[in-house]
């Protein structure tokens, strides 16, 4: 019969540690009353313009957290607004820089025929500190630049949040 050191014993035992805090990971969301904010904002900055719009606002998976729709946006704007959330959340870049991406011709323009895909200005992507806590979408607004401006006033209504909690 073979004694094994306590020792040896020991280091395969923190061996099978190691591997099991290498299996698993952590993430960061935003809350739902730190979204709310980004929607908010959004929306507020939106009206101080004259544009009804939809915002919606996704945790990193693409799942809705907040989706809001000032009285007179149309109906079309819950869905749009939720898919460009979800599209910036997915591919963790802005639609608009998927627009241009996306282009007939373009090697990635077979994306737009994802269901949910949705190429237009509009949707960006909330990080800080290199880590992606979401996206939100913004649909109603005349084009894509001007959703683009009240998505960023919403991720500026929360900026000092996220900062902090990197």
């Amino acid at each position: 019969m073979h004694r094994v050191p306590i020792a040896a014993l020991a280091l395969v035992g923190l061996t099978g540690v190691a591997v099991a805090q290498e299996a698993v990971f952590q993430t960061k969301s935003l809350t739902p009353e730190t979204a709310l904010v980004a929607a908010r904002a959004a929306l507020e900055s939106c009206r101080k313009q004259g544009y009804q719009v939809g915002v919606a606002v996704v945790d990193r998976a693409g799942l809705t957290q907040v989706m809001l729709r000032d009285r007179f946006a149309g109906a079309h704007t819950i869905d749009v607004a939720t898919n460009k959330a979800w599209t910036a959340a997915s591919f963790r870049t802005s639609t608009t820089a998927l627009a241009a991406e996306t282009q007939p011709g373009r090697p990635m323009s077979g994306l737009r025929n994802l269901p949910r895909f949705l190429a237009a200005g509009g949707g960006l992507v909330i990080e800080a500190g290199g880590t992606t806590f979401g996206a939100i979408g913004v649909s109603g607004a005349p084009g894509g630049d001007a959703d683009d401006a009240c998505a960023q006033a919403g991720i500026k209504a929360i900026a000092d949040a996220i900062e902090f909690a990197r």
